[in-house]
């Protein structure tokens, strides 16, 4: 039976060409950065750190498409996942702050972004025990208190660092997951409402995240020109200055330190500017189709843990991917949040090829249900049509 299953290769294809396309584009964005930092003189300084954490991630990708996703259901596992995702969110407090704040783990030869496991921790444990309590779903102190904690404990932890950023993408997760859970409206409503309260007053006691406020509503005017709205200007001049073709790859002016750090949280700008909104617009659609594969995979998951799972970790990435682009485009303010498989970063992008990984496992079920649906579909209408 095993043999029979086939792989997504659709969806295989789209995560792999973002994915190199996302090397390439780190590339470009990064080539002057590399020569001014480093003492070698060498262009490709982000490149081969980018396309040596790509090639480990699609390997990632390729292994855990393997793994029967059934064995993430099993509850020792998902206690050590949340737990280990624990430790390493509160050891990043242990370690330097960079840019004012401390997100990364860090010593000679390695670094990693704990953060970023959360988008794989979260919906793993979201699925496995709305599952297990399929049948308490509506109950707030059996069901809903409990996925409070854990996602409020990752929640304040990511918060504090600070990064308000993935706080979004997780309450996104975590509404999807409980939304197809079945859960009571009202309660639906009660955390939607809690957590936009939370997320006004976060950016109403931050002076900082405030300012950034005010700068969203005119990037451009004298007053934030040189200060908060700063990089969304030279964002949208970048955008702007793409046209519909591009000035052709690699051949960018804004990256050339106008835009801070063009190949991570605004790497989709150097990519309008050079390739234009024909660009631009093939990002988004293949995101688009990256949308339909892993829903279609999470809808026919023969059953609940899979279809919680599969919903859980295609919203982290859409979500995540539809935040950055809207940043870049200034139809959001301002906030530092990587784009999926191509902003630089290898926690970033090992850990969302891992997540396509799980839903092309997913997907293999998928397809061996709808394919044994419809063998015995045709078997019943030949038996109507012999009677």
């Amino acid at each position: 039976m095993a043999q029979e299953r086939r792989i997504d290769w659709f969806m295989l294809g789209i995560a792999t060409v973002l994915a190199l396309f996302g090397a390439m584009m780190v590339y470009s964005a990064s080539a002057m950065f590399a020569l001014k930092e480093t003492e070698s003189a060498s262009q490709y300084t982000y490149f081969f750190k980018q396309i040596g954490f790509t090639v480990a991630g699609l390997v990632a990708m390729y292994v855990v498409s393997r793994v029967d996703y059934h064995t993430y259901q099993n509850k020792w596992f998902v206690i050590a996942l949340v737990g280990f995702t624990v430790v390493m969110l509160v050891a990043v407090f242990f370690f330097p702050a960079i840019n004012g704040a401390k997100r990364w783990i860090r010593v000679p030869g390695f670094s990693m972004q704990p953060s970023e496991i959360t988008k794989i921790a979260l919906p793993v444990f979201l699925a496995w025990f709305l599952t297990k309590k399929e049948d308490a779903v509506g109950e707030f102190k059996q069901t809903l208190l409990p996925c409070l904690a854990v996602f409020g404990l990752l929640a304040v932890l990511i918060f504090r660092e600070p990064d308000l950023g993935t706080v979004i993408v997780l309450s996104s997760i975590f509404g999807a997951i409980y939304f197809a859970a079945g859960a009571r409206v009202t309660y639906i409503l009660g955390v939607v409402g809690s957590l936009g309260v939370i997320g006004a007053l976060a950016v109403v006691l931050a002076p900082w995240r405030f300012a950034r406020l005010l700068a969203f509503f005119d990037p451009c005017s004298s007053e934030n020109g040189s200060a908060t709205g700063y990089q969304v200007c030279q964002s949208l001049m970048g955008l702007g200055s793409g046209g519909v073709l591009g000035e052709g790859f690699a051949q960018g002016k804004q990256k050339l330190f106008y835009l801070p750090y063009p190949y991570s949280d605004f790497i989709f700008s150097v990519v309008g500017e050079e390739l234009g909104l024909v660009g631009t617009l093939a990002v988004v659609v293949a995101f688009g189709l990256l949308l339909w594969r892993g829903a279609r995979a999470a809808v026919m998951a023969p059953d609940r843990f899979g279809n919680l799972l599969g919903i859980g970790i295609i919203t982290g990435i859409i979500v995540q991917a539809l935040f950055n682009i809207s940043v870049v485009t200034s139809l959001l303010p301002a906030k530092g949040i990587p784009l999926p498989f191509i902003s630089y970063g290898g926690s970033s992008v090992m850990i969302t090829l891992v997540g396509v990984g799980i839903l092309l496992n997913i997907s293999k079920f998928a397809t061996e249900r709808s394919a044994k649906s419809e063998r015995e579909t045709r078997g019943y209408n030949r038996r109507r049509r012999t009677a």
